[in-house]
């Protein structure tokens, strides 16, 4: 048996899910529009192992969200997954953003699109086939009439993800079809860390970075 805390903060939604076997026993996430995992986080996490009857020492491994998203989001999920599997002494596993959002699609058949914003025209996006096998690397790419021509030609296409809003407002085709109002949530990713974790994939605590995907730049007032 396996008992996983899951730790997903890439973007705005703070996300803690306990799962055991790969199955979520509780499931506690927050999403009002901003960031708020520096207050919320550690707070739920405290409240799934209170909710469970578990604690901190119960746990078999910690998961965490590696991006890409939001560079402090990240930040955050991974320095509190890094600081308990240091303090445990238990396994890191890392699971990718995109695939456990991607696993919000129950449809069958064609093509799975889960995309983040990232800001201005561009998106952080994959692709992934019916059986949720990754098909195209993840890029960040500006998003014109054209993107994901490649598979809208060849069956229908499915959009998640916060990068829905404006893809659905640029491309306009028979194919595709948009799912709106989905955020990367610790739920999907009970089942991809329980895979990991029979798996023996596990992280370097030690050295374990984010998957940013491009630089963290600031905006600065010139002098």
């Amino acid at each position: 048996m396996s008992l996983i805390l899951n730790l997903e903060t890439a973007t705005k939604n703070c996300s803690v899910s306990l799962a055991e076997d790969g199955i979520v026993i509780v499931l506690k996430e927050f999403y009002d529009g901003n960031f708020s995992h520096a207050e919320k986080l550690n707070v739920f996490i405290n409240d799934v192992l209170s909710n469970s009857s578990k604690t901190l020492q119960d746990l078999d491994a910690i998961a965490v969200s590696k991006g890409p998203g939001s560079y402090t989001g990240l930040r955050i999920g991974v320095s509190s997954a890094k600081g308990l599997c240091f303090a445990l002494d238990i396994p890191l596993i890392s699971v990718s953003t995109l695939q456990s959002l991607s696993l919000q699609v129950s449809y069958k058949g064609g093509f799975i699109i889960p995309m983040l914003d990232a800001r201005r025209m561009e998106v952080y996006s994959a692709v992934f086939d019916k059986n949720n096998d990754q098909i195209r690397d993840i890029k960040a790419e500006i998003l014109d009439t054209y993107s994901f021509e490649t598979y809208l030609n060849k069956g229908i296409t499915y959009f998640i993800g916060d990068g829905v809003t404006k893809t659905k407002t640029i491309i306009e085709h028979p194919n595709a079809r948009y799912i709106e109002n989905k955020l990367p949530s610790a739920n999907e990713m009970a089942i991809l860390s329980y895979f990991d974790y029979k798996n023996d994939n596990f992280e370097n605590v030690a050295y374990f970075e984010p998957f940013y995907l491009k630089d963290f730049v600031t905006n600065v007032k010139p002098q």
